[in-house]
């Protein structure tokens, strides 16, 4: 296995308790660090909030430009979905 030669940094962070034991499992169960798992997490977070910010701000995008589909539309269709003849998705 190569050493990494990425620069890295530490960070302090008060968790409680309880997360902090939940990190203790995973490491002995993976038989990882703590260092390891934490990254992990934390890597997977970041990926997920740059996720939703990419699909918030497409979202703004669309609305910007009009691309939105009424709102009482959209609750029609909803409504028809616990029926025998739902509604087609509105566009």
């Amino acid at each position: 296995m190569m050493a990494s030669t990425a620069k890295t940094r530490s960070v302090t962070a008060h968790v409680p308790i309880e997360l902090a034991e939940r990190v203790d499992e995973i490491s002995n169960r993976l038989d990882r660090s703590k260092n390891w798992i934490v990254k992990q997490a934390l890597a997977a977070w970041l990926d997920q909030e740059e996720e939703r910010d990419r699909l918030t701000r497409e979202a703004l995008t669309d609305v910007d430009a009009g691309r939105v589909i009424d709102h009482q539309a959209v609750q029609a269709w909803a409504d028809s979905l616990s029926t025998d003849t739902p509604l087609p998705v509105p566009r």
